[in-house]
């Protein structure tokens, strides 16, 4: 059996994106589930306006535990390649990015929801990659609000 693995998850998150908003109760239910087992979550907002006020009433607003990452250069955006709220990165021991993409297929496109999950991907990938096995997909197409390019802003 392989030995549990350090990972870390980054969900980029808005403040003002009902899709991602609508993800908040599963990804508590994520966080809650794999930080147990030795995941670590953080809650990435990309967007430069989001005051650490705004942010702090967000989680709260949410239910979201102390994991919240300002990411106002984008940093973490360009590391993980997300363009997305809601989207998930996943890194393994050796920070190397192992999944990048939806949470779920619960939205088909913008404004097309199925009444739930077919597929759980970022649920999936966790189990798969705390399994010692291969993610696949790797990657998926995240369904919500586009993180503003940054280029020519600084």
């Amino acid at each position: 059996m392989i030995a549990a693995l350090a990972m870390t998850v980054l969900i980029f998150v808005s403040t003002d994106c009902p899709i991602s908003n609508r993800y908040a109760p599963e990804i508590r239910r994520l966080h809650d589930e794999f930080t147990a087992q030795g995941v670590q979550f953080r809650l990435v907002y990309p967007n430069p306006l989001d005051t650490d006020a705004a942010i702090d009433r967000h989680r709260a607003e949410y239910g979201y535990p102390e994991i919240a990452l300002p990411d106002r250069d984008h940093t973490l955006v360009r590391k993980a390649g997300a363009t997305i709220t809601p989207e998930a990165a996943v890194f393994d021991s050796h920070e190397q990015l192992v999944y990048r993409g939806r949470i779920d297929d619960r939205f088909v496109e913008l404004g097309r929801e199925r009444p739930a999950a077919s597929r759980r991907d970022l649920r999936e990938a966790l189990t798969a990659l705390l399994a010692g096995r291969r993610i696949a997909p790797a990657r998926t197409q995240a369904v919500g609000c586009f993180i503003a390019d940054m280029k020519g802003k600084e």
